[in-house]
């Protein structure tokens, strides 16, 4: 499809899915009613080849039902008209008798729809029907999954529902908030991302599945099978090959047909894949010889060896693994596109933004380099992916407030043509800096990017941190503002000693969540909620404490936390592991911080 044509669609959908009417109606008005003062009313029904993922959309369609009426709906597979049916999937769609064809949908597509007294939930396949399920649940009876433990179901002991029709793809093929909290199946097939960690189980509607995922150049070419008889194969750095943190010579013919062939046993390996990943070492020390270096000039970038080198392995695999989609990176050295060379149909750009300041959208003056090759790639790319930064890959619980960036980005994403996200967070532990809302939050953008990022942050807040909400609200606002006034480069290695992290700021977010504590002082849960959101704070104290304390004395600052640095590690240590955090850091775990006494490497 046309690039233009496929932006007027997404804005088409998006209108479309805006205009949607959802109601509960009066009993007497209701097209379907479902439970009437917690009686069942109507039941659900599957066709009786039904596979397994429209068996578990019937499955969690019933049970949240029954949370929400207080009543069981039957399931059932009998084609018999009769009043009040709720028919999940292709076949039960049938029977309302509007001609339903999943073939006219695309896969992840949904259909929420009222007909006469039937009410239709499916989709372009089996996931588009789950996810039909989780938007009727969420849309219309008030479903809220915040995470895998913590459920928003409202009780309508009478439930009926009035005249609905949703039709909506999402514009995103793949949908990844890479979040250790969004890698339960049923968190991420309810909320409706798909990726290759966060995304459903096969029963619950299964997720995209790679071969190898990223940085493969020496798992497909290792060094040490390979550089002692073939030193060529290998970066010419400084007139001398290596393999010590470089990367592959990709003019050189003969190891790209090895490659080739190393790939496709991998891929005859595992039938299951649909995209395999040719692409560069996490570093730099591309290649310099004189035929890399030429195709470098000529293309304006390293990415005109690497995108050259990458369509001619995708053009090699094509014949016997035609559905498969040759996924690389334009990634530091390489994101700047090329000036020549185009990918294939059957190659994936994945476009990464790792040097940008997360605090302002992307598409601030203040990344504009990547915006440049944002809006470059998406000229030439008809697959481009992106790969985004959404946590402090340094100090995984340091306060970190991109948090009003995340809508602007993934519309700029979608607007330059992009059509998957992998959003990289905290993916090694729990505990991480607001982790629950930002992972929800992404999986509803993801899903849905015409939603109004603020309202959806508000929604969580108040679903999650309820009567603390207005001051974990406070609180993050504080946060944001610091950073924009102090012109901090908010990176995804950002370290402890940012401007914004003042002593004065640190102060006013502890007094703040203090008064957040005392409203929930009863409730555990509360409690142990609000100190996951102190333990930011608490940590950056730890962290600078000689400096801050110092700064107290000399100001004349009240100083609210213990006398003891020892005695707030000790807080910090205790609520950290009932959190079950195990990284402090991408490359640090907790008992290494703790050994060394609460610092860093």
């Amino acid at each position: 499809m046309a690039r233009n044509a496929w932006t007027a669609g997404f804005i088409r959908r998006v209108i479309w899915a805006s205009l949607v009417i959802l109601a509960l109606a009066p009993d007497s008005f209701a097209d379907v009613e479902i439970a009437r003062r917690g009686r069942a009313a109507a039941k659900i029904v599957l066709a009786a080849e039904a596979g397994e993922t429209e068996k578990w959309a019937a499955d969690e369609l019933a049970f949240f039902l029954n949370l929400s009426t207080g009543c069981a709906i039957p399931i059932i597979s009998d084609p018999t008209p009769y009043q009040n049916r709720l028919l999940v999937g292709e076949g039960a769609a049938q029977l309302a008798g509007t001609g339903f064809d999943a073939k006219s949908l695309q896969p992840e597509e949904i259909l929420v729809q009222t007909e006469g007294h039937d009410l239709i939930l499916a989709g372009g396949s089996p996931r588009g029907t789950l996810y039909a399920v989780y938007t009727f649940l969420e849309d219309v009876v008030g479903c809220r999954w915040w995470t895998q433990a913590v459920w928003n179901v409202p009780r309508k002991p009478s439930l009926a529902v009035g005249p609905i029709s949703i039709r909506y793809a999402p514009p995103l093929v793949y949908r990844e908030p890479f979040w250790f909290v969004a890698f339960d199946p049923f968190w991420a097939a309810r909320n409706k991302v798909n990726g290759i960690k966060a995304g459903g189980d096969d029963r619950r509607g299964g997720r995209h599945t790679y071969e190898g995922f990223v940085h493969t150049f020496y798992p497909l070419i290792p060094p040490e099978r390979y550089f002692a008889s073939h030193p060529e194969w290998f970066s010419e750095v400084n007139g001398k090959r290596t393999f010590e943190n470089a990367q592959l010579c990709l003019t050189n013919e003969e190891m790209r047909q090895e490659m080739v062939k190393n790939l496709k046993i991998k891929l005859r390996d595992n039938p299951g894949a649909t995209i395999a990943s040719v692409s560069q070492n996490d570093c730099t020390n591309n290649c310099t010889c004189l035929r890399c270096r030429a195709v470098d000039e000529e293309e304006g970038s390293p990415s005109g060896s690497l995108l050259r080198f990458v369509n001619a392995i995708a053009a090699d695999i094509e014949a016997e693994f035609p559905h498969i989609t040759i996924d690389t990176l334009a990634y530091q050295y390489t994101r700047k596109p090329p000036r020549i060379t185009r990918p294939r149909p059957n190659v994936m750009i994945r476009l990464c933004s790792i040097e940008c300041s997360f605090c302002r959208p992307l598409d601030d003056p203040c990344n504009k380099a990547f915006l440049d090759d944002l809006e470059g790639w998406s000229k030439i790319a008809d697959r481009l992916f992106i790969w985004d930064y959404t946590t402090n890959f340094s100090n995984y619980i340091q306060p970190h407030p991109n948090y009003g960036v995340l809508g602007p980005n993934i519309r700029l994403f979608i607007k330059n043509n992009v059509r998957g996200i992998f959003e990289q967070g905290a993916y090694q532990s729990w505990g991480s800096e607001m982790a629950e809302m930002r992972t929800w939050m992404l999986a509803k953008l993801l899903w849905n990017p015409a939603l109004d990022a603020g309202r959806l942050r508000q929604e969580f807040l108040k679903g999650y941190y309820g009567p603390m909400a207005p001051q974990v609200s406070e609180y993050l606002a504080l946060l944001e503002n610091a950073v924009l006034a102090t012109g901090d480069h908010l990176g995804c290695y950002s370290s402890s000693d940012a401007q914004f992290l003042s002593l004065e700021t640190m102060l006013d977010a502890w007094d703040i969540l203090k008064k957040a504590e005392a409203k929930t002082a009863k409730n555990a849960e509360f409690i142990r909620r609000i100190r996951r959101v102190q333990m930011p704070v608490a940590y950056v104290a730890l962290v600078r404490w000689d400096d801050f304390l110092k700064e107290a004395q000399e100001r004349g600052l009240k100083w609210p936390w213990p006398q003891s640095r020892q005695e707030l590690l000790g807080w910090f240590l205790e609520a950290a592991l009932s959190e079950g955090v195990t990284m402090i850091s991408e490359g640090q775990t907790l008992d290494d911080w703790a050994a060394k006494g609460g610092k860093s490497r």
